[in-house]
């Protein structure tokens, strides 16, 4: 590749040396930080302001960046998460220090499992508390990045003005490097507040590295998979993350390689094609379908808990492993492991491979899905598969849908049609509760001119309740299905099958319908017989709504026990 651009310096005009002599005033170290952020191409920032932190949230006032403030920082970080997901843009996450940083923890978890592109940037003490001792300051821990080092890509320290434009371009480039995820940038608060006469930051750059697949390895996995006799793909969410489903698609088409999706690549191959396993990985006969392959392509997934059927999927054949995540090459399986980003290294195979035909390939996907459709028709699980049914039918299909930890993702996991990539999300990554709707927000606020659907359980739905009023303030278009059935419905299952009963399971909850009213959200009960009517109407009215659906939903029996 080559960096000639970055030795493109900028020839500033005799008006832009002018300004730069003599800025504006009354400019602080928070303006810095609004400047970088424009400067690097960001347009909305999410999160929720704290006294360390105020430099920055009054800068903001001085920008012109859109700001959407949550009312706890997990969900704010929920929000960024998915902003970053949807439009593969960095997401600026502002907070405040100590519990508000740490507040948002889970959150990046589930930004660095899911590789989703936020930019923390949190407040210090100030910059003469740093560096471990016991000073008092409110707020204070003693190593504030240690939290959060084990959890993000990078970590960035500013300890004077100056620092603070590199300081971000290096935590966007790293936001930005395949694999993407969450970064840590925080700012002592008397630099954010102390004034400024530094220039006003103009052409910053913090083009990400590009991650090429090695021509070598390349060449080896284009000519296993032109010779395979029963050649296989399990596409994972890198595919979606590099926009690289149209040559996912070309590839499949070309060597007649059946398709599977895993849960974070939902989407990234068309549902009905003669050749898509569809998404039941944890499903015996996907697994044992696989497992037969003499050449399994896995794109964009490490094969984890759940892409490998809780870890009793083990491969015959060869396998080439497409990862642009170093720590996840062969972490599970041995393969030949390809180091890079899913849609360049798809580009270079697809015209490194020489045609292959089978006209038994789409046949033998077809007796699969057969197999699994009879083994979860005989459960006579119709009610949750008749619910997914009604929510395809209501959502739009370019709309996007968040699920929160719940027996209907799970469902949606293995049985929903994401009718375009990048459109199905869920919080799978690091399995946290409280995700559906926060997120939703985040999806919405990068595009206002569709409906976003959330899908949460009530035990979910009660950890971001606060965000009603954040979606009722910012008249996001946001419509929130709530299942209600008394509690942790998926706990309340693993427990009555481990241990025969259950232990704080059953929940105390409000009227969520009362409640969304209270918000000024409308609200309405449902059915599964008028589910897809009143998520229709939901959808078709402007700014957020509230379904809540009774029902007492049930798992399909796992085939991994």
């Amino acid at each position: 590749m080559s960096h000639d651009h970055h030795d493109e310096r900028p020839e500033l005009t005799p008006e832009q040396i002018a300004a730069a002599l003599a800025p504006p005033p009354g400019r602080n170290g928070g303006d810095l930080v609004v400047e970088t952020l424009q400067g690097l191409g960001a347009t909305t920032v999410f999160g929720l302001p704290g006294q360390h932190a105020l430099g920055m949230f009054d800068a903001l006032r001085r920008s012109s960046l859109g700001y959407v403030g949550l009312r706890v920082e997990n969900n704010a970080g929920f929000a960024a998460d998915a902003y970053g997901r949807v439009t593969g843009e960095v997401a600026p996450l502002l907070l405040s220090t100590g519990p508000g940083a740490l507040t948002s923890l889970a959150a990046l978890q589930e930004a660095a499992a899911a590789s989703a592109p936020v930019l923390a940037i949190s407040s210090q003490i100030p910059a003469a508390g740093l560096g471990g001792g016991r000073h008092g300051y409110l707020h204070e821990l003693r190593d504030q990045k240690a939290s959060f080092r084990d959890i993000v890509k990078s970590v960035h320290t500013v300890r004077t003005a100056s620092q603070i434009p590199s300081a971000i371009a290096a935590a966007w480039e790293s936001a930005l490097t395949a694999p993407h995820g969450p970064v840590w940038v925080e700012i002592p608060q008397d630099v954010l507040l102390a004034e400024t006469t530094l220039p006003v930051v103009t052409a910053m750059d913090a083009t990400p590295r590009e991650l090429h697949a090695r021509p070598e390895l390349i060449a080896v996995a284009a000519h296993l998979l032109s010779n395979a006799e029963r050649p296989a793909i399990i596409a994972g969410g890198g595919v979606v993350r590099s926009d690289a489903s149209g040559k996912l698609r070309a590839l499949a088409e070309k060597t007649s390689a059946p398709v599977v999706t895993t849960f974070g690549g939902k989407g990234a191959f068309p549902w009905e094609h003669p050749l898509s396993l569809q998404s039941w990985l944890e499903d015996r006969h996907t697994t044992d379908f696989l497992e037969d392959a003499d050449v399994l392509l896995v794109v964009g997934s490490g094969l984890g808990e759940l892409s490998s059927n809780y870890y009793t999927f083990a491969p015959r054949g060869r396998v080439v492993q497409i990862e642009a995540d170093a720590g996840k090459l062969e972490s599970n399986h041995p393969a030949l492991g390809i180091h890079a980003d899913a849609r360049d290294a798809l580009a270079d195979l697809l015209e490194a491979v020489t045609p292959r035909e089978d006209p038994t390939a789409a046949e033998r996907v077809r007796e699969v899905l057969g197999r699994v459709r009879d083994r979860i028709d005989a459960q006579e699980r119709t009610l949750e598969q008749h619910l997914l049914g009604e929510i395809r039918a209501a959502l739009p299909d370019t709309s996007p849908s968040f699920w929160d930890m719940t027996i209907l993702a799970y469902w949606a996991w293995s049985a929903f049609d994401a009718r375009h990539p990048n459109t199905m999300h869920s919080a799978q990554g690091a399995g946290g509760l409280g995700y559906g709707f926060p997120a939703a927000i985040g999806a919405a606020a990068a595009d206002r001119t569709k409906p976003v659907l959330a899908v949460s359980g009530d035990g979910g739905a009660m950890y971001s309740l606060a965000e009603l009023a954040t979606a009722r303030q910012y008249d996001l278009p946001v419509t929130w299905l709530i299942v209600d059935d008394g509690g942790y419905g998926i706990l309340r299952e693993y427990m009555t099958d481990a241990f025969g009963e259950t232990t704080g399971t059953e929940l105390s909850r409000p009227d969520f319908v009362a409640l969304a009213e209270s918000f000024g959200v409308p609200a309405v009960r449902t059915s599964p017989q008028t589910l897809a009517a009143d998520l229709a109407k939901s959808f078709a009215q402007p700014g957020p709504s509230v379904v809540v659906l009774p029902a007492l939903l049930r798992m399909f029996e796992p085939t991994h026990l």
